[in-house]
């Protein structure tokens, strides 16, 4: 027994050091609520390293658009971070931020950070006054810093104007009968009688902006801006309906200013009808999250010649499949035929649909009884832990890589 153990262990030796200078890509999105797509990627490269310490590891902060995309970029590309003081949904100023991706060309930005729903109160929140007016401060300041292409992600909003706060930022007139600037909100699209766009920001006309939209929402109707997310940010049945009504006319305004309708158009309900401003005013176009950031990050050329693929999120489940990171990720290995495993902070019921989606395997990072508040705040040590297991496995499973 003694000799069979040494033997093993002599050929477990020779295996990891065979392996250890394979290439490894580690691209997790956030754990939300916990640690960074960055801080999970160093978690991922530290359990890695303790199995096999010299492998080139490419590490890739990664987001599908929403929360976090703008870190995940920043960190990916060695950009910088901007704070801006704006207007906040209901006209209050807070601090907002954007990121300027390395080389200064291309500006992320967050909605919600200038006009997300966390920035008002539960009991103050009313869509007919929310404005995404701070959102076109963010976007105006990119424009002065330079940058002539945005990635604007535009989940998790306060708002239901439109766009109109936003394009009024953008020096776009918003006028009603008098040929006075209209109210800000939702409420004050029903005074809109023209649309005045000579003064609109001019770096706007050679820029490229792209926003992360991973729903198909209408502008107006029962599947529209007002009546499906409406809710969750205040809106009563009688607000629904006057809203619906609003955004209708605002598009019929759009539509005799610009000689185009953005109503039906696959996108432009997305955040209280910013989807459909964006579309308007920046000729925005308007693509999954996920892409954009593949794109970005040109996961497609890093991934080339890996062995192996680590990606992860806070939990996996069945909406996993459409859409969010790990998926992402996957099917951009599995183009080169490479495996991956996903882990995550927790794994829901249905979570096996990724199977279908391209991961190999995915693993949960709680070992033992405990709460969710002590998983949340010993994440980074769970998720380096569950990596060394993962890479274990990879030692014996190793004549099937391509390493």
């Amino acid at each position: 027994m003694i000799r069979l153990a040494k033997e093993l262990n002599l050929t477990n030796r020779y295996v990891c050091d065979r392996l250890s200078v394979m290439k490894i890509v580690v691209a997790p999105d956030s754990f939300k609520g916990s640690v960074s797509a960055l801080e999970a990627a160093n978690a991922m490269e530290q359990g890695i390293r303790r199995v096999f310490p010299n492998a080139i590891i490419d590490k890739i902060p990664m987001a599908d658009g929403g929360e976090g995309t703008v870190q995940s970029l920043v960190d990916a590309t060695g950009g910088h971070i901007q704070t801006c003081r704006v207007i906040a949904p209901l006209e209050n100023e807070v601090d907002a931020q954007f990121g300027i991706l390395a080389g200064g060309e291309t500006a992320v930005i967050e909605m919600a950070s200038a006009s997300g729903l966390t920035l008002v109160s539960r009991d103050k929140r009313n869509p007919l006054r929310t404005t995404t007016y701070g959102t076109g401060q963010l976007i105006h300041a990119a424009l002065e810093a330079g940058c002539r292409r945005l990635i604007i992600g535009i989940g998790g909003s306060a708002t239901n104007d439109g766009g109109a706060g936003m394009a009024e930022a953008l020096g776009v007139r918003l006028l009603d009968t008098n040929e006075k600037q209209i109210p800000r909100g939702g409420a004050g699209l029903g005074q809109l009688a023209s649309i005045d766009i000579t003064e609109l920001h001019p770096a706007i006309a050679e820029t490229e902006t792209v926003v992360a939209c991973d729903v198909n929402n209408p502008l107006t109707g029962p599947n529209g801006a007002s009546h499906v997310y409406g809710p969750q940010k205040g809106a009563t049945p009688e607000m629904i309906e006057t809203l619906d009504g609003h955004l209708a006319h605002f598009d019929a305004i759009l539509t005799r200013t610009l000689g185009k309708s953005f109503d039906d158009i696959p996108g432009a309900g997305a955040a209280g009808g910013l989807g459909a401003g964006l579309m308007a005013f920046l000729n925005a176009e308007l693509q999954l999250g996920v892409d954009i950031m593949i794109d970005a990050v040109n996961l497609e050329e890093r991934v080339k010649g890996a062995s192996i693929v680590f990606t992860g999120e806070g939990q996996l489940d069945f909406q996993t499949a459409f859409g969010k990171t790990p998926v992402g990720v996957a099917k951009v290995a599995k183009a080169h035929n490479i495996p991956v495993v996903a882990i995550a902070g927790g794994i829901a019921e249905g979570a096996e649909v990724v199977y279908e989606a391209g991961i190999d395997a995915m693993l949960g990072i709680v070992q033992e009884p405990m709460s969710l508040e002590d998983a949340v705040g010993d994440a980074a040590r769970l998720i380096a832990n569950t990596a060394e297991q993962a890479a274990r496995l990879v030692v014996i499973g190793h004549d099937g890589l391509r390493g």
